[in-house]
């Protein structure tokens, strides 16, 4: 349809969306539209007969049109903006409704929300809905930790409150809680958990009431600032007594009894390869090559169930945790570390209980014959990643140290690059991000941050664990049981549009057709970029476009993997959804695939992934927040320093860009001094009224750190300008205080008495933006 058509039907959809309870005929509409004669008639006609088509407008039975009434009850999340208003979002194929501060109802940042549609979406404008909460079905939080600020004598008196309680999170920093004087009493500087008593309403729609549950320590104590965020994001550091008590009457040791029914596979030579600082080892491998060209892998993942019996103290823990936390100085783990570091971990020379697939596979990557089943095993070596990256590099000292391992850790870099092609072949897309590790002193103070890449032996761990998966999943589905699976569905639509925008405005050609999304698409525009300055940029804007992984009880396949059937099930110390799995591998081999079995199933798993999903964003949110308040805390010393940098994100009110070392920060638009910038959005970038200049995604620049605060978690940076730059700078800024200066005199000569005129319209500052900053994406 021809842009002019197009045009026309979002002008008119516009209009209604503005008028939403009236009606227009079609000669009405015309006429608004200043549109006359038989030619153009017809194209309203026609445009009108589109709308009603989509259902946008509706026919009523006096030949006139109105808006479409939405009496459908929507549910959503709502998603808290500091400035007041916010977005829900209610259908993963429709955009977020946008929510203005008075529609709110006073909805906190997560509540689950109803809502009513007020101006629907304008698809032929790019514009989303409007809506107002009518209902808040279910509060987000119910406890929350922030600073405490005490009240003199006088106001404790008078209001009756000790004093409040301030988050240092942005989406509910606004918000004072209150609390009695009752209670625990905190000291200035605290930071308290406290639980909320009453929620923000008509009568005090910025502040809360609430008790204070614990103390958790002054903000400048070592060690309170991660606790912090640990215990706001409902993690809990520590096991209560019946669960620790419940870890210690279990055995240390494999008993007899043990092993009853397994395999016993304690003769192969089964290895561990983690990290240098790993200690907690949930999988093990061996790789053997076949006579006939094919290999034999087995993947042994410790079986944890085995210990954790379902509706046990240990396992309403673990089910509540849902998965381990991995902070910067410290782990929050899912079991009780008797059991995640002992009985349950694979450690060397040690009898484990497992469970074990193993595979069969061909030349060319297929999975030819698998079985899945209980066994006892013994690591015969604790390797790293380093070690065997450098054995496989041909490090003499270390291959002659491992010389009875060599051959098979070859094998296995060979069967890593089958498997490894026959993932990319199918069109898996292949993320390779560069990690931070922040290094901290015994404070807890951060004193490097070091940049990690992975080796062979990392992606070779990565290849056998993905196929385990693969395979489980693939088994169980293909058995017509209830099971549950890993599922990373298509991108949105909208956010695939604008990153095929942006990489084609640098000059990277998409091919396929964008109606028919594919992984393969991705990985092409990948390929275009490796090695090149723009790879990062196109990374980070490739992952903010797609969706988050989660769990299910339907098997919807695994977009980034190009894969149709995928599970978790090689991490049961840290992953509960992973534990359940192997539940259902059990109950499965020993009741059979009965009517009673899968009923019992199928009423378990949907809760069980809606939860394990939930929990998991709990915890990735706290080990972001964690490694940004240690990254804006490690750059507290450096302000005025300069950096090398690129610009990763451009929005309405700035620049984001990122160090060599993965800080992030912020050029703020009122930071950009050289020139009045405007914002393209769609080519992603800023262009100077002026100069001519043009920043965007991907681009280098030279940065000067003018901020860190690190109770905001907030970076902020101003570009390095050149003498010329500067001078020119100084020119247009001295040129504004003139004018200024100038305005002011004229006010004041035209108002007398010295009073402002009150009718002045002051066009400065900028624009909000609704863009929303993505996290990485998240693990597979």
């Amino acid at each position: 349809m021809p842009d002019k058509e197009n045009k026309l039907i979002s002008d008119i959809l516009e209009f209604f969306r503005s008028n939403p309870d009236r009606r227009y005929t079609s000669e009405q509409i015309e006429d608004i539209l200043r549109m006359h004669g038989a030619s153009a008639f017809k194209r309203v006609v026609k445009a009108l007969a589109v709308l009603e088509g989509e259902g946008k407008i509706t026919l009523t039975n006096k030949d006139e049109f109105r808006m479409t009434q939405q009496t459908k009850i929507l549910e959503g999340v709502f998603k808290a903006n500091e400035k007041g208003f916010g977005f829900v979002r209610y259908d993963d194929a429709e955009p977020d409704a946008f929510i203005t501060r008075d529609h709110t109802l006073h909805a906190v940042n997560g509540d689950t929300v109803e809502i009513q549609i007020l101006k629907p979406s304008n698809p032929w404008d790019d514009k989303g809905p409007e809506a107002k909460i009518t209902k808040i079905i279910e509060r987000s939080i119910d406890k929350l930790v922030g600073e405490f600020h005490p009240y003199s004598d006088v106001q404790v008196k008078k209001t009756g409150n000790f004093g409040y309680v301030q988050s240092h999170e942005k989406q509910v920093a606004s918000y004072m809680i209150f609390i009695s004087d009752k209670g625990l009493h905190p000291q200035m500087g605290d930071m308290v958990q406290v639980s909320i008593d009453e929620y923000p309403n008509d009568d005090h729609p910025q502040s809360m009431y609430g008790t204070a549950l614990d103390i958790i320590g002054n903000k400048n104590d070592p060690g309170v600032d991660i606790i912090s965020i640990v215990l706001g994001n409902d993690i809990n550091p520590e096991f209560p007594k019946e669960v620790l008590d419940a870890a210690e009457e279990i055995p240390d040791h494999v008993t007899d009894e043990d092993r009853v029914g397994r395999k016993d596979l304690t003769d192969k030579t089964v290895i561990t390869i983690d990290g240098d600082d790993s200690k907690d080892f949930d999988d093990a491998v061996e790789v053997e090559k076949l006579p006939n060209g094919h290999f034999h892998l087995g993947v042994h993942i410790a079986d944890v169930t085995h210990y954790v019996r379902e509706g046990s103290p240990i396992d309403q823990e673990a089910y509540e945790r849902g998965t381990s936390t991995y902070l910067v100085d410290r782990v929050i783990p899912m079991l009780p570390f008797r059991l995640s570091n002992g009985i349950c971990s694979l450690n060397p020379g040690e009898d484990r209980l497992a469970l074990t697939c193993d595979m069969e596979i061909g030349e060319k990557g297929n999975i030819l014959t698998h079985d899945i089943f209980p066994s006892v095993i013994q690591s015969k070596y604790r390797m790293t990643y380093n070690n065997v990256n450098e054995i496989l590099k041909g490090d003499e000292l270390l291959n002659e140290e491992y010389a009875d391992l060599t051959p098979m850790l070859k094998d296995m870099a060979e069967l890593h690059k089958i498997l490894f092609n026959k993932r990319h072949e199918r069109g898996a897309i292949d993320f390779e991000e560069t990690e931070a590790q922040i290094i901290v002193d015994e404070n807890g103070k951060p004193i490097d941050i070091k940049l990690r890449n992975r080796g062979t032996s990392e992606r070779m761990i990565e290849s056998f664990m993905l196929a385990a998966n693969e395979t489980v999943a693939e088994h169980y589905n293909l058995s017509h049981v209830p099971f549950l699976y890993r599922i990373h569905e298509k991108p949105d639509e909208e956010k695939v549009k604008t990153f095929f925008e942006f990489v084609a405005a640098i000059g990277v050609e998409v091919k396929g057709n964008l109606k028919y999304i594919t992984p393969k698409m991705f990985q092409n525009v990948l390929a275009e970029v490796t090695d090149t300055p723009e790879e990062a940029v196109v990374t980070i804007m490739l992952l903010r476009s797609m969706q988050q992984a989660k769990y299910s009880d339907k098997a919807l396949g695994h977009f980034g993997l190009a894969a149709k059937y995928y599970t978790h099930f090689t991490s049961p110390i840290r992953r509960y959804p992973d534990l359940t799995v192997h539940r259902m591998i059990h109950e499965y081999a020993e009741n059979g695939f009965t009517d009673k079995e899968k009923e019992k199933w199928n009423e378990r798993l949907a809760p069980i992934a809606e939860h394990t999903s939930a929990r998991e964003r709990k915890s990735i949110d706290a080990e972001r927040a964690v490694d940004d308040l240690k990254k804006t805390e490690y750059m507290e010393d450096r302000v005025g320093e300069e950096f090398d940098a690129v610009v990763s994100s451009v929005t309405s009110f700035g620049m984001f860009i990122q160090l060599e070392n993965t800080v992030e920060g912020l050029i703020h638009i009122s930071n950009m001094k050289d020139d009045y910038y405007e914002f393209d959005e769609k080519s992603m970038s800023m262009h100077g009224r002026s100069t001519g200049k043009v920043f965007k995604v991907g681009q280098p620049i030279k940065v000067k750190l003018i901020r860190a605060d690190t109770e905001q978690r907030k970076i902020d940076f101003e570009r390095v300008l050149s003498p010329e730059e500067a001078e020119k700078a100084k020119q247009r800024e001295e040129e504004f205080k003139k004018r200024r200066a100038s305005h002011s005199r004229s006010t004041f000569r035209g108002n007398g008495c010295g009073k402002k005129n009150n009718n002045n319209n002051h066009r400065g500052g900028h624009r909000n933006s609704n863009n929303k900053r993505r996290g990485k994406y998240e693990s597979r």
